[in-house]
């Protein structure tokens, strides 16, 4: 393969950090590197992002959540509550797991059992579903997506501050959802019900990640300091699995580290930071918004973090704003893919499905937030 192929399927992989990269390679020209540098990053997000991706590899190589899908779809009596527990299923878990673990997880679950119980005439507007249902359920913790963790660990935000910006909308939308799923014609299942594969993993496998967790919980409070944390993540991943490291997604921290530096950057160029922070001041909501419509609402939290103090507000935006375009919230783009493998002749209309049902999201869940706001 030719260095232009590999620079080529690597944009096509990574879209968002080769962007990040060049506009990092751009301000870099404009502000040359210093001792400054170094204080861009939050080191406090980064090292609190690899301590997660390492303990959800953990629980996936021991098939937990699959198994929590297994065990939840044998007890639905017809398609409608089967779809209620895929969705349910995607909503709450990528508050612990993170969205786009969430729909790696259970998007090819997902079309799977609807393959074995022939309905796959349903599944595309359901995989639409829990992505929606993945991208709002993530907003309500602080460890649910990226954005998230940057913008309590930057800003600093205490508990009632990020409930206050948050839990309104993530509880509207899981009535939104419930209402979507009760609405839709219901239809008895097959025989066919998915079988549980092997044995479950005993406790003491999984107590090592839930302590882990836990301690990661705890940096997230501000109640220890994530250094000693980062320290005892690494060497307990090391003695019980090193394979996982593999499993970590290198990509997103070097892009928001890209990130930090662009920001950082920019905000020593005095009229183009006096310049965003004259457009994002007091119009954060819809900044954020519609920003993450064109990069995605992880670098949107980033980019304009760094203009604005009112982070609450920015956390409802960006978190809304996953909402939209397929690259409004980079775990959409699982969803695509997979669905994309499976189903290549059936885009346009899975195109079509997506769009109209996270415009309709977004339309109420804005309206709400402009009002609220």
């Amino acid at each position: 393969m030719t260095l232009l192929n590999q620079v080529k399927t690597l944009f096509q992989r990574e879209t968002v950090f080769c962007v990040s990269l060049v506009l990092a390679v751009l301000s870099a020209l404009a502000v040359r590197p210093d001792a400054a540098y170094l204080s861009y990053p939050d080191y406090r997000t980064l090292a609190l992002l690899f301590c997660l991706m390492l303990i959800v590899a953990g629980f996936r190589s021991l098939g937990v959540f699959e198994r929590l899908g297994r065990a939840l779809l044998r007890r639905a009596g017809s398609l409608r509550e089967l779809s209620i527990a895929l969705v349910l299923l995607c909503f709450f878990c990528s508050m612990v797991i993170t969205n786009d673990v969430t729909l790696i997880t259970f998007v090819p679950f997902t079309l799977l059992v609807f393959r074995m119980i022939r309905r796959e005439g349903r599944v595309l507007t359901l995989v639409v579903l829990e992505t929606i249902a993945a991208n709002l359920g993530s907003m309500a913790t602080p460890i649910g997506n990226p954005q998230n963790l940057y913008l309590c660990s930057a800003a600093g935000l205490t508990m009632a501050q990020f409930a206050r910006a948050v839990l309104p909308y993530a509880g509207l939308s899981l009535v939104l959802l419930l209402a979507v799923l009760l609405l839709q014609r219901d239809e008895p299942l097959g025989e066919e019900r998915p079988e549980e594969e092997g044995e479950a993993a005993p406790l003491s496998a999984l107590a090592p990640y839930l302590l882990l967790l836990a301690l990661c919980l705890l940096v997230v409070f501000r109640v220890v300091g994530y250094l000693p944390v980062l320290v005892c993540v690494a060497l307990v991943t090391l003695l019980v699995d090193r394979r996982l490291y593999g499993a970590v997604d290198y990509a997103l921290l070097l892009t928001f580290l890209c990130f930090f530096i662009f920001v950082g950057n920019i905000k020593r160029l005095p009229e183009v930071n006096s310049l965003l922070q004259s457009l994002v001041g007091g119009r954060e909501l819809w900044a954020g918004i519609l920003a993450s419509q064109v990069i995605s609402n992880v670098p949107a939290a980033i980019l304009l973090s760094g203009f604005t103090g009112s982070y609450g507000v920015l956390l409802t935006a960006v978190n809304l704003g996953g909402l939209g375009t397929p690259i409004a919230s980079l775990a959409s783009l699982i969803s695509f893919k997979f669905c994309a493998r499976e189903y290549p002749g059936q885009m346009g209309r899975f195109f079509r499905i997506f769009t109209v049902w996270n415009l309709l999201f977004l339309a109420v869940l804005t309206g709400v937030a402009v009002l609220l706001t």
